[in-house]
């Protein structure tokens, strides 16, 4: 299966990422993917209110993402923004959730693990998912998992648990020094950790387009990257937007956990 990963750079118009959904999906497209990945925050970037503009899963900028889903025949995974559960008219939080549409596909999955570090405090203003989610696609099974959640192999480990030959993380990586290096170890340990492909797909850098960083809100730093089960990187962007395309191979992957059975071998304490 080709899959496209699309490292978007996001604003606060919400309807203006819609259009780099569709415009980055139609390339995906005419590339020969089944799948397109875009980047936690594609609903509207980091470091802008989200209250005001979280939905539920079938609201119409969901029901958007579908619909250009729908129209080019593509699975979409892209981050948006819903209701927290103390959401309502007088405020509350958000969940930061990814969204899966596509023929036939239909999934969420709500980020487990909020970002508490660095300076900034997501769970000030998001509220944490529950658990691992899973979806099949043109014959495999992916697993979901958002930015910071990339420092928790246990999540990664359960989603192979649960068959998936490719482990799907979406991110709004925050700058600084070491912070590119650990983005870029971390999604290859987690390949190596669980035998699976990682298709880590990021925020391009917004200096790229001449916006500075504002605050301690993670905006994105680029490097999305395909990383093989044996840990091996087949593909890596730069800061800047662009699209990455790849190819899986579940036999890959199930040659990888018959050489390196570390899922097999684990031992519980």
């Amino acid at each position: 299966m080709k899959i496209a990963l699309a490292q978007i750079i996001t604003g606060r118009d919400v309807e203006r990422n819609l259009v780099l959904v569709e415009e980055y999906a139609r390339l995906a497209k005419e590339g020969g993917a089944g799948l397109v990945v875009f980047p936690e925050a594609t609903m509207r970037a980091f470091g802008n209110p989200l209250i005001g503009i979280a939905e539920q899963l079938d609201g119409p900028w969901a029901d958007r993402v579908r619909s250009i889903a729908a129209e080019l025949d593509i699975v979409i995974v892209a981050g948006m923004f819903t209701p927290g559960a103390a959401s309502g008219a007088g405020g509350g939080k958000v969940r930061n959730t990814l969204l899966v549409t596509g023929p036939g596909v239909e999934a969420s999955y709500d980020k487990v693990h909020l970002f508490d570090a660095f300076g900034f405090l997501e769970s000030d203003t998001v509220d944490a998912g529950t658990g691992p989610v899973t979806f099949d696609a043109g014959g495999l099974t992916f697993g979901l998992a958002t930015c910071y959640d990339i420092r928790f192999p246990a999540l990664f480990t359960a989603n192979a648990d649960r068959g998936a030959i490719a482990n799907i993380i979406c991110a709004s990586w925050g700058a600084g020094p070491g912070k590119v290096d650990q983005w870029k170890l971390l999604a290859r340990a987690r390949a190596v950790d669980t035998t699976t492909y990682v298709l880590a797909c990021g925020q391009g850098d917004p200096a790229t387009q001449g916006v500075e960083p504002r605050g301690t809100a993670p905006t994105g730093v680029g490097h999305s990257a395909v990383i093989s089960p044996f840990g091996e990187v087949l593909g890596e962007l730069d800061g800047a937007a662009g699209l990455l395309f790849a190819d899986l191979d579940p036999a890959v992957v199930k040659e990888a956990q018959t050489r390196l059975p570390v899922l097999a071998n684990r031992r519980a304490f």
